[in-house]
């Protein structure tokens, strides 16, 4: 499936889509750090949870777990607040 990547991550990726696979959004973050080593610990924690200021949508409603289901023809877009002062 198709996974729009955010500015932040594009030092990992390359390019603002990738193609990547899973049945959960966890097997998809496995499957981006797998083409893309180290992106997933920018997404998600020591704890196995997203990270807060990381926001992941599938089909333009929000995820909330790593355990949410995906479907073939599912459309990711992964999304970074930015932060500071």
């Amino acid at each position: 499936m198709k996974v729009g990547v955010p500015q932040p991550l594009i030092g990992y990726t390359k390019s603002d889509l990738v193609e990547a696979h899973g049945t959960t959004i966890d097997e998809l973050v496995h499957d981006l750090d797998r083409q893309f080593p180290g992106i997933r610990f920018r997404m998600v924690d020591e704890q196995d949870r997203l990270r807060k200021h990381v926001r992941i949508f599938v089909n333009r409603e929000r995820v909330r777990s790593l355990e949410d289901p995906l479907g073939d023809d599912d459309e990711v877009q992964i999304l970074q607040a930015l932060s500071g002062g």
